[in-house]
C-alpha cells in the first residue's frame, strides 16, 4: 500500500503532518501549499509516514545539500530507519548502485560512468536531433491532436538509452509498460514484483549473451566485468535495469511536463521559441529542472551517526527525506522561486541532487532537454494543448511525476 497523499497538513492532535502532502486543488506545477508553509516554519521538521514512522522532513536547499553531502548519511535502504516509500518496497532488495554507500557504491559507480561523460554524451547530440527532427516530421505529416507523450516524449529518450544499452527498440513497449507498473503508486507488491521479474530477466538474457557475442554498447561492457568476475550476474542485471529506467522514464516526464508549464507561460515559451542562442536554450533547461521537479517523494536516507543540521541532533537510526523540489524554491537560493523564468542562472538547483549519489546521467539528461526544447517549439510555433489544463492527467499515483496523457494540436 502506498503512501497516503490526502488529510490535513497538521491533524487535530498536532501530531506530524502525514506525507507526502495532499495535491489536489493546486497548480499541477508548484509544490503542495503544505510543504512550503513547513519550509516557512524552518528547514526541518517531522513528518508522518504510511507506516507510522516520523522521519526527517529537510525542506530548504541548504540543509539539503548538507544532508545529501554527509558521509553519516546512508542510501541503502536496509539501514535502521530508512523511510520506504510504500510497504511494497520491503524485501525488494537494492537497485544497484544508487542504494548503496561508498566503497562498494563508487566501484559499481565507477564501471558505467564512461559513456556519460560530457565529452562521450556531446558526441550523440547530432543523432538525437535527427530522432527529435523525424519524430516531429511524423507528427506533422500525421492528423492531429496528438498525444505528445506517445508520439514525442517517450520515443525520444528510449530510442537514446536502448542504443546506448544495445537493447533493441523493438522491445520498448515491453519495457515502458512494466516500468509504468514498476512507478505506480498504487501497484500491489506483486505486481510491482512481476514487473521487475519481467524487465530483469529480459536483460539478464541481453547481458548472457554478450558475454559470448560481445558488441559494442554498455551491456557488452557490463557483461566483460562479469566474465572479469567483477560483477556477479544478478548484479549486472540490477545495473541494467536501473540504466534503462532511469534512462527514459525520467526523461520523457521532463519533456511533457516542460512543454505544458511554457505552454501556460506564453512570455518565455515565446524566448525559447524565438531564440537561436544556445546559452539561453541551455538556461532554459536547468530553470525548468529547478521549476518542475519530478521527485516528489524525496531523496531519502538513514542517519548512521548522530548528525547536527541547522542546530538539530538527528541521531543514528532516524530517516531523513530531503523534498527537492521545495528545496528548489527556497527564496533564499532563488529571488522569487515560484516564478518560472528562463533568463535566471538556476544552475544550483538540486534536481539531479548532490554529493556521490548526485545522477549519473544528468549530462545525457541535459543534452536531450536542450535539443528537445530547443528544436519542438521553433518547428511547430504554433503548438497548444487541445485541451483544457485541468483536463490534463498528471502523475499523482506514481514515484516519478509526469503527465500520462498530452493532448496537443497546432
Amino acid at each position: 500500500m502506498a503512501e497516503t497523499v490526502a488529510g490535513p497538513a497538521h491533524d487535530v492532535a498536532g501530531t506530524a503532518p502525514e506525507f507526502p502532502m495532499p495535491r489536489a486543488s493546486r497548480c499541477p506545477f508548484d509544490p503542495p501549499p503544505g510543504l512550503k508553509e513547513l519550509q516557512e516554519q524552518g528547514p526541518l521538521a517531522k513528518v508522518r509516514l504510511w507506516d507510522g514512522s516520523e522521519p526527517w522532513l529537510v525542506t530548504r536547499y541548504a540543509e539539503q545539500r548538507a544532508v545529501l553531502g554527509d558521509p553519516r548519511v546512508s542510501a541503502d535502504t536496509e539501514q535502521p530507519g530508512y523511510p520506504t516509500k510504500a510497504s511494497a518496497e520491503a524485501g525488494e532488495g537494492k537497485l544497484s548502485f544508487i542504494m548503496m554507500d561508498d566503497p562498494e557504491h563508487a566501484r559499481l559507480r565507477r564501471m558505467v560512468t564512461a559513456p556519460f561523460a560530457i565529452r562521450k554524451v556531446e558526441a550523440l547530440r547530432p543523432a538525437v536531433q535527427r530522432i527529435v527532427d523525424g519524430l516531429i516530421d511524423d507528427m506533422l505529416a500525421g492528423p492531429g491532436p496528438v498525444d505528445l507523450v506517445e508520439a514525442f516524449a517517450l520515443p525520444i529518450p528510449s530510442l537514446v538509452i536502448c542504443e546506448l544499452l544495445g537493447v533493441p527498440y523493438a522491445d520498448h513497449a515491453m519495457f515502458q509498460d512494466n516500468t509504468r507498473t514498476m512507478v505506480r503508486t498504487t501497484a500491489t507488491p506483486e505486481e510491482r514484483g512481476a514487473a521487475t521479474r519481467e524487465i530483469a530477466g529480459y536483460l539478464a538474457g541481453q547481458i548472457a549473451r554478450r558475454l559470448t557475442d560481445p558488441q559494442d554498447d554498455l551491456l557488452s561492457g557490463i557483461a566483460g566485468r562479469v566474465a572479469a568476475g567483477e560483477l556477479t550476474h544478478g548484479q549486472a542485471t540490477e545495473m541494467a535495469l536501473l540504466l534503462l529506467i532511469a534512462g527514459h522514464e525520467t526523461t520523457a516526464n521532463m519533456i511533457t511536463l516542460g512543454t505544458a508549464a511554457l505552454l501556460e507561460h506564453p512570455d518565455q515559451l515565446a524566448l525559447l521559441r524565438d531564440t537561436d542562442d544556445p546559452k539561453l536554450v541551455a538556461s532554459a533547461v536547468e530553470e525548468l529542472l529547478r521549476y518542475l521537479h519530478i521527485t516528489h517523494l524525496g531523496r531519502r536516507r538513514a542517519v548512521t551517526e548522530d548528525i547536527e543540521i541547522a542546530g538539530q541532533v538527528i541521531r543514528a537510526g532516524e530517516g531523513v527525506i530531503m523534498v527537492n523540489e521545495i528545496g528548489n524554491r527556497d527564496p533564499e537560493v532563488f529571488e522569487d522561486p515560484d516564478r518560472l523564468d528562463i533568463t535566471r542562472d538556476a544552475r544550483r538547483h538540486v534536481a539531479f541532487g548532490f554529493g556521490v549519489h548526485q545522477c549519473l546521467g544528468q549530462p545525457l539528461a541535459r543534452m536531450e532537454l536542450q535539443v528537445v526544447y530547443g528544436t519542438l517549439y521553433r518547428r511547430i510555433p504554433t503548438l497548444r494543448l487541445a485541451c483544457a489544463l485541468e483536463d490534463v492527467r498528471f502523475k499523482h499515483d506514481a514515484f516519478i511525476y509526469g503527465i500520462h496523457e498530452l493532448p496537443v494540436a497546432w
